[in-house]
């Protein structure tokens, strides 16, 4: 199946048109109806959905960090999440926690990752007779017993004055699908929160269309970043499949009954059913744009007369078309386990924010607070995590999304000035560096260029060579408010000098190290693009870590402006001076240079692990494992994937070492499973590790034939003998995209012991 077919075959109306008229739109909506189902839905998956566990990340022994997931219903890529609320969602907590033993209702997400704000919710809560609008009263018991989990379906029972209601949820991009089913006697009710006490919106009851539709403000990150997205607003429209006998308002814990129509804060809104109502089905629709655009998604995704079970069988086929791209054999439950499971998080982000109405695809941007036309448009850009291996996964199994994830990008350029850092709905500020220009270099490099390079270049430059507002006077601090896009701090005095001052700038040391790599890929994105002149600056700039590595501590310290260390330990980015004096993915030679001997280098690289240095919980750590293969010991690289893979993923709600991240913990799983990975994006190379599994089939998108990768005994065999490609037998451990597209055949020969493979990397 072409690109395009795929897209067509799946994507259209659940997952989102990349390319798609209205009219087309349409034929396919009305065929799905026709060919609604009647059974209830299986809970027995297809074929890798199977392995899929949606609890994997759910809690830990922290309150925030852990795998930071949730058991949400939808397709690849929502616009909306639904999940079971058993908490209220904030900045550092999610809406639905393992451990806890009520559900309040169910969520509407716009909440991309744990640390992130949620933006224009929406939730849903069921109950029996008298009204219970506050969040804490309608909270129901329930047991995982009672819980069905998967990508596309989710059911759960819970108690409810002294009867029980059964909850069903599925979704499209931008509409849910709610079906509850009351057991006993009381009279049944469906309350509709649009805003939480401290957020005005507007909410109304319409009886006569059986709707409850409002607006709903909150965008809890609106503290950060200088677009303050003033109009901007998460819009809804519920419509229920049972006529109302009673109705009204509510604001926080006070109800109103029979009033239609509020504007306030802490708002609700209630249907009543007939007494013996046994079942009422919602589907909620989901706007940026327009109440009207809300009601517009569900006649384009979930139109009257498809069933529950009809929707809930697409969204389980546009997961298998992803997961069964895949076949492993060799694994244990366990390890299938986390692995699709992990597939499964990686292709959540970035979230669509684009819509369809009858004329075309429009999006809200909330950087120049306005609407405009096109169907590329997404947010959740967790660029500084993703970039190092959850995009090349998306290369690998979304080809299709990926020029329009970087339209996406090119766009808030041109509305703001800036690619974006961490985008949510606008830009937040969080984290450091540019990497945009690595995802942009890495796309260009694996032939995913349907975009405008003229622009791509543009927006790329500008970031690497003009500073913030105010750089010499503002820090920019992590979640610093107040200030201007921030882009790269301290580039005024990294061009200067050669590296960001630790007394000037907020995570100095991180920074400078960054900013090298980074500038790697911007003589990437230069020399793809037709600016071959710029890429020798650049490739220059890249070596710029070698200013700020202490030849006589043999680390990485951030120096102030005027060249003396700082070896406060405090310019570090999520890490420590040990973690980034190895984050130099793209010029591991180099930085072996700078410690005088290879020896040197594997000594230090033996006490970093030894001593428990490593945080495989946080991004700065994936790559430093293939600093062995630059060694006389390069099976070391084996054993420590192996050991991480070991003490950090399971098939546990806790199994998630730390916050997922947008999928960038899974993808790495993923890559270090089948036995390479990534280590510096933009070169379009994946280094070997050790694969895991005795074969592992994969049929890419991109490909015209699969890819078997062959590796017997590798389950008990940790240590790589001998490896071909094809043929071909490969003496350094790495292979290059074009071999993962064109192949056939890896073939390893697997060892109990170390062998002299990859001893000649350098």
């Amino acid at each position: 199946m072409s690109r395009l077919d795929s897209l067509l075959h799946y994507d259209t109306i659940y997952c989102g048109p990349e390319k798609m008229h209205y009219k087309a739109l349409s034929v396919l909506a009305s065929t799905i109806v026709a060919g609604a189902l009647a059974a209830s839905p299986s809970v027995k998956s297809k074929g890798n959905l199977r392995f899929v566990d949606p609890r994997i990340g759910t809690d830990g022994e922290t309150v925030s960090e852990y795998g930071g997931m949730i058991p949400s219903t939808a397709p690849p890529f929502a616009m909306t999440r639904w999940t079971a609320m058993t908490r209220e969602n904030n900045v550092s907590t999610c809406p639905y926690r393992y451990s806890d033993t009520k559900i309040h209702g169910f969520l509407g997400t716009h909440q991309p990752a744990i640390w992130m704000g949620e933006s224009g919710q929406v939730s849903v809560a069921p109950g029996v007779g008298e009204i219970k609008s506050a969040f804490e009263d309608r909270g129901m018991p329930f047991s995982h017993d009672n819980e069905v989990i998967t990508p596309y379906y989710y059911k759960v029972s819970m108690d409810a004055d002294k009867s029980s209601i059964e909850a069903e949820t599925t979704a499209t991009s931008r509409v849910g699908y709610l079906r509850f089913t009351f057991k006993g006697k009381s009279q049944p009710y469906v309350l509709v929160q649009g805003t939480r006490e401290t957020i005005e919106g507007d909410i109304t009851v319409s009886p006569e269309t059986q709707e409850i539709y409002g607006r709903n403000p909150e965008r809890q990150d609106r503290i950060l970043g200088p677009s303050k997205a003033e109009h901007f607003n998460g819009y809804f429209v519920a419509r229920f499949d049972q006529k109302f006998t009673g109705w009204g308002t509510a604001t926080n814990a006070t109800v109103h009954a029979n009033k239609t129509s509020m504007t306030s804060t802490g708002l609700a809104a209630y249907a009543q059913f007939a007494k013996g109502t046994k079942q009422v089905a919602v589907r909620v629709g989901v706007s940026y744009i327009s109440i009207d655009q809300a009601r517009q998604n569900i006649e384009n995704e979930i139109p009257d007369g498809t069933t529950f079970e009809n929707t809930s069988s697409t969204i389980q086929d546009a997961w298998a078309e992803k997961l069964d791209r895949v076949q492993i054999e060799g694994a244990t439950e366990e390890q299938s386990t986390v692995l699709y499971t992990g597939m499964f998080h990686s292709l959540q982000y970035p979230n669509e924010k684009f819509e369809v109405n009858a004329t075309g695809s429009y999006y809200y941007s909330g950087y120049d607070d306005t609407v405009h036309q096109g169907n590329m448009s997404y947010t959740g850009y967790s660029n500084w995590d993703i970039f190092r291996a959850q995009w090349a996964f998306l290369i690998m199994f979304a080809p299709e999304r990926v020029p329009g994830f970087i339209t996406s990008m090119l766009n808030t350029y041109q509305q703001s000035g800036r690619l974006p850092l961490w985008e949510n709905i606008v830009e937040t500020n969080i984290m450091i560096t540019t990497w945009s220009s690595s995802m942009i270099a890495e796309a260009l490099r694996k032939g995913l260029d349907d975009f405008d390079h003229d622009l791509a270049w543009k927006a790329v430059y500008k970031d690497a060579m003009v500073p913030p507002v105010d750089d010499l006077t503002t820090t920019y601090a992590d979640r610093e408010e107040g200030v201007g896009l921030e882009a790269r701090a301290g580039l005024t005095l990294y061009k200067q000098n050669g590296w960001v001052p630790g007394n000037q700038t907020s995570e100095a040391g991180s920074r400078t190290v960054e900013y090298s790599w980074a500038d790697y890929t911007v003589a990437v994105v230069a020399n793809f693009t037709g600016h071959e002149d710029k890429a020798a600056y650049f490739e220059q700039r890249a070596q710029n870590y070698h200013y700020i590595f202490n030849n006589e501590t043999t680390f990485m310290e951030a120096r102030y402006k005027n060249g003396s260390w700082d070896s406060s330990n405090t310019t570090w980015t999520e890490g420590t001076n040990w973690i980034y004096t190895f984050n130099v993915p793209h010029d591991f030679s180099g930085l072996i240079s700078l410690f005088n001997s290879t020896s040197a280098f594997e000594d230090k690289l033996d006490e970093y692990f030894q001593d428990g240095h490593n945080d495989q919980t946080n991004e700065p750590s994936h790559a430093t494992p293939y600093a062995y293969l630059y060694t006389k010991n390069p099976s070391k690289t084996s054993d420590v994937l192996r050991d991480l893979l070991k003490t950090n993923y399971n098939a546990t709600q806790t199994g998630l070492g730390g916050n997922e991240d947008c999928g960038q913990m899974s993808a790495w799983a993923f890559f270090n499973y089948i036995g390479f990975y990534p280590v510096n994006p933009a070169s379009g190379e994946y280094m070997i590790g050790t694969p895991h599994f005795d074969k592992v089939t994969l049929d890419l998108p991109d490909r015209t034939h699969k890819l078997t990768i062959l590796a017997p005994d590798a389950p008990s065999k940790p240590y790589i003998k001998t490896m071909k490609v094809d043929s071909h037998a490969l003496a350094k451990p790495i292979i290059t995209h074009e071999q993962l597209m064109n192949s056939t055949r890896f073939t390893f020969q697997m060892s109990s012991t170390p062998g002299d493979w990859a001893k000649n990397t350098l």
